[in-house]
C-alpha cells in the first residue's frame, strides 16, 4: 500500500476499528476513510452501493459488526446472524464490484468447534459442532470466511481473513449486560473496591459514564446498590458466572492491529495456503498470543491490578461456554508478526485507561 492509498475502514469506532486506524495513522497513511452508522447503514444495500461507487476504495478492512459476550450472543440470536451477514455480504461483493485491491476480513475464534483440538489451528474449521452459545456468530462470520475465499478462487480478488482471539483494549465495551469477559471483569472488580472503600463519588463517576439500566451517579444509593447487586457487585463480593475453570487467551488490541496492518502491507491470499494444496480452503489466518490463562486466574490478576480486597463467589449454575479456546498462531509467526504485549501488562494498561 502506499501512504496516500485510500483505505476504507469499516467499524471504525470500535474496539478493533479504532486500534487499526490508530495504527495506520502512526505509520503514516494519509487517505483514510470513514462512516459512522448514522451516515452510512452497511445493513442497507444500496447505501453501502452508492457509498463504494462514491468512494472507489483501494483497500477495505472490514471490522463491523454486531458482538458482544455470552450473554447477548444467547439473547440475541436473531440479530446476531441477520446484521453480521448483511453487512459481510454487502461490503465483501462491494468491494469485488468495484475493483478493491485487498480487502481484510475481521471474524472471531469463535468460529472453531466446541470439541476443536488445543490450540485450534486454521484446519479444524467445521470438523464438528460449534458452541450453542454463539452458534448464530459464529456461523455469520463463518460465511464470512468462505465468502472470501469463494470470490478469491472464482473471480481473482484479493481478499484476506483473520480470526482474532479474545481482544481487549482502549476503546473496549464496558456495559454489564453485553460486554466480553475481561472487560466486564475489570468494571466489576472496580465497581467492587469502591463499594469496599465506601467510594461513593467514584461511583457516581463511573455510573455517570457508563449508566447501569438508567442508574446513574445522581440515582439513589438504594437503586445504586440494588443494580449493582443485580450484575453481581456487593461489598465485599463479586459473583462472577460459570465455575471460573474455563481457559481463554486474550490480545491486546493494538497487538491485533499491528498484525493486521502487517498482513495488509507484506501479505497476499496466495500466502495464506501452500501451492500444492488440491482442495484450497481454510484460508484464514489466526491472531493471537498462543498463551492462555483461567477465567478464575484472570479476575485474580485483576484483582491485584485493582486493589481489590474482596471474595469472588463463581456462579456454577451460569454457562461456561466452550471450556479452552486457544489459538495455534504457527501459521501467523510463519508469515512473520508475534505479538509483544503480555496479558499482565495489558491489564494494567486497560485499567488505567477505563479510569481516565
Amino acid at each position: 500500500m502506499k501512504k496516500d492509498s485510500k483505505i476504507y475502514i469499516a467499524g471504525h469506532r470500535g474496539l478493533v476499528g479504532s486500534a487499526i486506524v490508530n495504527n495506520l495513522i502512526s505509520k503514516g497513511y494519509t487517505n483514510l476513510v470513514f462512516k459512522i452508522h448514522a451516515e452510512l447503514d452497511l445493513i442497507n444495500q444500496h447505501e453501502v452501493e452508492k457509498f463504494f461507487a462514491k468512494e472507489k476504495p483501494e483497500y477495505v478492512i472490514l471490522a463491523a459488526a454486531k458482538v458482544g459476550g455470552i450473554v447477548a450472543n444467547n439473547t440475541y440470536r436473531a440479530d446476531f446472524i441477520y446484521e453480521n451477514m448483511m453487512i459481510q455480504n454487502n461490503v465483501i461483493h462491494q468491494s469485488y464490484l468495484q475493483g478493491v485491491k485487498k480487502l481484510l476480513f475481521l471474524g472471531s475464534t469463535c468460529i472453531y468447534p466446541k470439541d476443536a483440538p488445543q490450540p485450534m489451528p486454521e484446519d479444524s474449521l467445521l470438523t464438528s459442532t460449534l458452541e450453542y452459545t454463539n452458534e448464530p456468530y459464529a456461523i455469520a462470520k463463518i460465511a464470512g470466511i468462505k465468502m472470501c475465499e469463494s470470490y478469491n478462487l472464482q473471480y481473482g480478488t484479493n481478499f484476506v481473513s483473520v480470526m482474532p482471539t479474545n481482544l481487549y483494549g482502549p476503546n473496549d465495551n464496558f456495559d454489564l449486560e453485553k460486554s466480553h469477559v475481561l472487560p466486564a471483569l475489570i468494571r466489576k472488580i472496580h465497581l467492587g473496591k469502591c463499594l469496599e472503600n465506601k467510594d461513593w463519588e467514584a461511583l457516581k463517576i463511573d455510573l455517570d459514564k457508563h449508566p447501569i439500566e438508567g442508574v446513574v451517579g445522581s440515582s439513589s444509593k438504594e437503586s445504586i446498590l440494588e443494580v449493582l447487586a443485580k450484575y453481581g457487585v456487593k461489598e465485599g463480593e463479586i459473583e462472577i458466572w460459570g465455575s471460573g475453570k474455563p481457559k481463554r487467551e486474550f490480545l491486546w488490541s493494538e497487538d491485533m492491529a499491528d498484525a493486521c496492518v502487517f498482513l495488509l502491507e507484506n501479505r497476499d491470499f496466495k500466502h495464506t495456503f501452500s501451492a500444492e494444496e488440491k482442495e484450497v480452503k481454510n484460508t484464514h489466518i489466526n491472531i493471537g498470543t498462543g498463551i492462555d490463562i483461567s477465567i478464575k486466574e484472570l479476575a485474580e490478576q485483576i484483582k491485584k491490578c485493582v486493589g481489590y480486597a474482596g471474595n469472588f463467589k463463581f456462579n456454577a449454575s451460569k454457562p461456561d461456554g466452550t471450556m479452552r479456546k486457544l489459538t495455534n498462531v504457527s501459521k501467523l509467526n510463519a508469515l512473520g508478526w508475534k505479538h509483544t504485549v503480555s496479558l499482565n501488562k495489558g491489564v494494567e494498561k486497560i485499567y488505567a485507561w477505563y479510569l481516565s
